[in-house]
């Protein structure tokens, strides 16, 4: 056996002992904080629950097994020590909310598999080890928020930025380089200075007088060095780490 720390052993009779009923009446399997560092085969035999909560346990792996859950609608594996998620993760067609947040993912071992889940809503991949993101989750097209904060990310891909159906994306503290200057490189359209729509002698003096001074007006505020933007706060795609509230429920979509 590998040397290790050794983990809480699971029991099909604690793992029946930990099934909650969630606020919408489906059935949770809950076994977070319990200390677990190997996947309990046990659990195997309560796949029909709705919901999965191994989070905060100290996992490095999920088993290919993990399809017998087909009718997983919530999985929660934050805060684990996960380097890499199955292929076989693409088989959970009825998956809602997927969060894997806090863990030590890599761009590398991340399944192609994640773009089969067409019916996601929820997808949490910050603090992790991401250099990049895949273009192919650009498939998910029920994404409506993602959390991609604390990675090592430089860009992300138009195809994720442009989901039809995206409202919440949280990138914040990712080495993205100089904003300005991505604008500058994104931004295609040729503008136009000035645009005289009549000739200066067709004005009379007033009106000749008040277009003077908004364009010195106009000259005052372009050459103002511009105030830091205020930064976006994504409630629902908070970081789960050690300050993090013990109750989970405000991770969940209301």
């Amino acid at each position: 056996k590998e040397k290790g720390q050794k983990g809480t052993k699971i029991t099909l009779k604690i793992a029946k002992n930990s099934i909650r009923i969630s606020f919408d009446g489906g059935r949770r399997l809950d076994l977070s904080k319990m200390g677990i560092t190997t996947f309990p085969k046990c659990i195997l035999k309560l796949a029909d629950v709705d919901e999965l909560d191994l989070s905060r346990n100290m996992l490095k792996k999920i088993p290919s097994s993990i399809q017998k859950f087909q009718k997983l609608r919530w999985l929660d594996l934050h805060s684990n020590q996960l380097e890499e998620l199955p292929g076989a993760i693409g088989t959970l067609q009825n998956l809602f909310y997927l969060n894997v947040c806090n863990n030590k993912l890599t761009t590398k071992n991340l399944p192609e598999e994640l773009n089969l889940l067409k019916n996601l809503h929820i997808l949490n991949l910050g603090l992790n080890c991401l250099d990049s993101i895949p273009t192919s989750l650009g498939a998910l097209k029920e994404l409506k928020e993602i959390g991609l904060f604390d990675n090592a990310l430089t860009t992300i891909p138009n195809s994720v930025k442009k989901l039809p159906n995206l409202k919440k994306l949280n990138a914040e503290r990712n080495p993205f380089p100089d904003s300005t200057k991505q604008e500058e490189h994104a931004d295609s359209v040729k503008r136009v200075e000035t645009l005289y729509l009549v000739q200066e002698k067709d004005l009379c003096s007033s009106c000749l007088k008040a277009c003077q001074d908004k364009r010195d007006k106009l000259n005052e505020l372009k050459h103002m060095t511009p105030s830091p933007s205020k930064k976006l706060s994504f409630p629902l795609l908070l970081t789960p780490n050690s300050s993090a509230k013990d109750n989970q429920e405000e991770w969940r979509l209301r």
